[in-house]
C-alpha cells in the first residue's frame, strides 16, 4: 500500500534479495538440491509481501528448507472451504497456512492443526498484542502463531469535529458520532452490506459493552448459548437501527462494503467512518492521482473505535492473519522454524511498510520508518491491544451467516425484535431445525 520513504535502503535490500532468489529458483526449476525439503505456504492474496518473506526466509535458512507459496482464493469464505477440505482429506502439502482468526477453532477442534511447540509459542508471542493473541487461541491454547493483525479505527473529518466542538483526544461514543452527523446533515461511513463486515460490526458493538455474542463458545452446537437477546444486544441493535432508520449512511448502505464506505467518507457529505487502516493509503493514492481533492488528506483524523457506553472502553474489531501448520504435514518442525522467521518483528515491520498490514508484535511498531506512511501506527497498536475477536467457535460460519441475514438491511433492524430473532435463528440452525 505504499513504500516507506523512511527506510528505502532496507526495503530495497529485502526486495532485491527476494527478487534475486526468485530468479535463481526460476532458472533452476527446482531447489539447488533434491535433498532440500520444500515447504508449501498457502497464502491469502496481498501485494506480494508473503511471497517476498518466503524468499527471504528461504535464503536465511541456508539450504535447510525452501518455502514456496501457493495462492488461496481472494475471499475468506472460499479460503476456509478450500483449506478445510484439504485438511479433512489428510493433505500433507499444507505445511504452512495463512488463516483468518474466525476460522481457526473450526480447524483446531477436529485436530487439523499441528500443536505449536512450547518453545516456538514462547518465542513468537512474547510481545504479541493482546487482541492479536486472543485471535490465535482455541480452548485456552495457542494453536496458531500470530503474523499480522488488523483492526478498525474511527476516522473523522477535522472540519466536521471542529464545527461540532468535539475533543477527539477524549473517547467519543456512537451517540456523539450519530448526533454530530445529524446536526451537520452529514453521512456516516459504515458497512451495511450483507457480508462478513456486518458480523464484524455487531460483534464490536457487543464486545464494547464488556460482553460476547456467545456465552459458552467452546460448547457443542446443541448447547451453545447466545447473548444477543439481552440489554447488550438490544443496545447494539439500537445503534445500527438508528443509523439505518435516519438514513445516516446514505441511500446505498445496503450494498456498502469497506471500499464503498471509504468513498462516501471521502465525499462532501463525509463526517465519520469506522474502517480498516487500508483507507489511509488508498485516500493518499487517490489524492495523488487527482481523484479526490488534495486537501482531503489534511482534513482526515483518526481516533479509537467509538464507545457504546460512555464509561466502558471500546473493543475494536480484530482481523489479520495467523500461521498454522497442517497436522498431516511431513515437515512440521521445519515449518515452525520457517514461521519463526516469517513473524520476526523486523519482518512484520517490513510487511506493514510494503503491504499495509499491521504487525501483531508490539516491537514491530518501534521502527521510526512507520511514521512516514502510517502516522496512525500508535493508534493501531492501541486498538489491537483492546481488540476483540469474533465469536470463537467451530460453528462460526453458521453464526456469522445468521447475523448477516437478520441484521440486514439495517433500515429494518429493530432494537426490540432483531436480537431475539437472531438468537432464535442461530439456535434453530445449530440444532438442525432450520437452514441458512
Amino acid at each position: 500500500m505504499g513504500e516507506s520513504q523512511g527506510s528505502p535502503r532496507r526495503g530495497r535490500k529485502v526486495r532485491a534479495a527476494g527478487t534475486a532468489l526468485a530468479a535463481a529458483i526460476l532458472l533452476s526449476g527446482c531447489s539447488d538440491s533434491e535433498d532440500v525439503p520444500v515447504l508449501t505456504w498457502y497464502i491469502n492474496p496481498d501485494d506480494g509481501g508473503q511471497a517476498t518473506l518466503a524468499q527471504l526466509c528461504t535464503e536465511e535458512a541456508e539450504g535447510a528448507y525452501e518455502i514456496r507459496t501457493s495462492l488461496l482464493p481472494a475471499d475468506a469464505p472460499s479460503q476456509r472451504e478450500q483449506l478445510a477440505r484439504r485438511l479433512a482429506a489428510n493433505d500433507s502439502s499444507l505445511d504452512i497456512m495463512s488463516l483468518d482468526p474466525p476460522f481457526i477453532p473450526e480447524l483446531a477442534e477436529p485436530g487439523f492443526l499441528a500443536p505449536v511447540p512450547d518453545d516456538v509459542a514462547e518465542r513468537t508471542t512474547e510481545d504479541t498484542l493482546e487482541g492479536a493473541l486472543a485471535g490465535a487461541m482455541w480452548n485456552d491454547e495457542l494453536v496458531t502463531v500470530p503474523f499480522w493483525a488488523n483492526t478498525q479505527l474511527l476516522w473523522y473529518r477535522e472540519s466536521v469535529v471542529e464545527e461540532a466542538g468535539l475533543d477527539m483526544d477524549e473517547p467519543v461514543t456512537w451517540d456523539q458520532v450519530i448526533e454530530t452527523a445529524m446536526e451537520q446533515d452529514k453521512l456516516l461511513g459504515v458497512q451495511g452490506t450483507r457480508a462478513e463486515s456486518m458480523t464484524v460490526w455487531v460483534n464490536a458493538l457487543v464486545e464494547s459493552q464488556g460482553e460476547s455474542i456467545l456465552a459458552n463458545p467452546e460448547a457443542p452446537a446443541v448447547d451453545l448459548q447466545t447473548n444477543l437477546d439481552t440489554e447488550v444486544g438490544s443496545r447494539a441493535a439500537e445503534v445500527i437501527s438508528l443509523i439505518g432508520s435516519e438514513g445516516l449512511a446514505g441511500p446505498g448502505v445496503a450494498s456498502m462494503d469497506e471500499n464503498q464506505s471509504m468513498l462516501l467518507f471521502q465525499g462532501d457529505s463525509g463526517s465519520f467512518m469506522v474502517n480498516w487502516p487500508f483507507v489511509w493509503a488508498a485516500t493518499n493514492a487517490a489524492a495523488e492521482e487527482g481523484v479526490v481533492d488534495e486537501g482531503l488528506v489534511d482534513d482526515i483524523g483518526w481516533a479509537q473505535y467509538p464507545r457504546v457506553v460512555e464509561d466502558t472502553a471500546s473493543a475494536p474489531p480484530l482481523g489479520g492473519i495467523n500461521l498454522g501448520v497442517g497436522a498431516d504435514s511431513e515437515n512440521q518442525e521445519l515449518a515452525f522454524e520457517a514461521i519463526e522467521c516469517i513473524v520476526a518483528p523486523e519482518n512484520q515491520t517490513e510487511y506493514f511498510i510494503t503491504n499495509g498490514n499491521p504487525p501483531s508484535s508490539e516491537a514491530a511498531y518501534e521502527d521510526p520508518a512507520l511514521e512516514d506512511d502510517f502516522p496512525m501506527a500508535d493508534a493501531i497498536r492501541e486498538a489491537l491491544e483492546n481488540a476483540a475477536p469474533r465469536p470463537q467457535t467451530p460453528f462460526y460460519n453458521e453464526i456469522s451467516t445468521a447475523i448477516q441475514q437478520e441484521f440486514t438491511p439495517i433500515s429494518g433492524v429493530s432494537a426490540e425484535q432483531t436480537p431475539a430473532q437472531t438468537d432464535a435463528f442461530i439456535v434453530e440452525v445449530l440444532r438442525g431445525e432450520r437452514l441458512l
